[in-house]
């Protein structure tokens, strides 16, 4: 029993060390990403997939939607006594027992924790449908909810992780944002090409990456961002069409530095990975 303990050990042991060397090395060998030419690319890329982005925002917000009414359904009744209190001058009262008051901040953090993996899964699948777009490929990109197949724990694990990691960086005095906001956000498209990855190698994957290029990151993820706000323009509605662009220069970001196994860009291969640990 104990041979075949330490044999297993061993196994998981060596299949981690080899993973190392799946992802982990393609990173430390990838090529400066180029600015302009990642903007470029996903301007004409934008122009491809703008149609999936709509429809990947809207089904978006058909999570975000049904949260944000029952976050404030129950402080209904307080808003409209705050309403009256500010019309005749008196103080509103707060009349909530300590245990409700918790029970309910509980609540929303956990239906919080479950819109955002339900949103972050529709993130993913829209990184497989650039993929497709880019290659001009007819691969099947699968349903929008196809990466909570088998994934909702480490989806769950992976969102909690990275909200503690932003909490933390906050807590820094909102300096530290600026830095883990690369990394972050470099945390989608590693996990949608390599989902078989564990959370801690995803997280470290992301770091290693944003690492080594974290200004060149940086710069794209403020200039897209200010892009994808450009639907305000267009009488708000617009931000719908705009807000999935953000992705698309990550997209590129990982392909032209980590790159893909197949296609005509492929990479170069990777040693032999055998079985890959999927534990969290």
């Amino acid at each position: 029993m104990a041979a075949f303990f330490f044999l297993i050990l061993g196994h998981q042991l060596t299949t981690n060390l080899l993973m190392e060397h799946s992802i982990f090395k393609r990173i430390e060998a990838a090529p400066k990403p180029d600015f302009g030419d990642i903007l470029t690319k996903s301007f004409n890329l934008f122009k491809e997939v703008w149609t999936q982005g709509l429809l990947h925002g809207l089904l978006s917000m058909a999570f975000v939607f049904p949260f944000i009414v029952i976050v404030y359904i129950p402080m209904i009744p307080f808003y409209i006594e705050a309403f009256e209190a500010s019309q005749y001058g008196y103080e509103p009262s707060f009349d909530y027992a300590p245990a409700a008051i918790v029970g309910y901040a509980l609540l929303i953090l956990v239906l919080s924790f479950v819109m955002q993996i339900f949103v972050f899964a529709i993130n993913l699948h829209f990184y497989r449908v650039m993929k497709k777009a880019d290659f001009q490929t007819h691969e099947d990109t699968g349903g929008y909810f196809t990466y909570l197949k088998g994934n909702f724990g480490k989806l769950f694990v992976l969102n909690l992780a990275v909200f503690g990691i932003a909490i933390l960086a906050a807590l820094l005095c909102y300096l530290p944002i600026f830095y883990v906001m690369v990394p972050l956000q470099l945390i989608a498209p590693i996990f949608a090409f390599n989902s078989e990855l564990s959370v801690s190698d995803t997280i470290k994957a992301s770091f290693k990456l944003g690492n080594r290029f974290w200004l060149i990151i940086f710069g794209l993820i403020i200039v897209s961002s200010m892009i994808a706000q450009l639907g305000i323009l267009a009488c708000f509605i617009g931000v719908i069409v705009t807000a999935y662009f953000v992705h698309i220069p990550m997209y590129y970001v990982y392909k032209d530095t980590i790159g893909f196994t197949e296609g005509p860009t492929a990479a170069p291969e990777a040693p032999d990975t055998g079985a890959i640990n999927e534990s969290f």
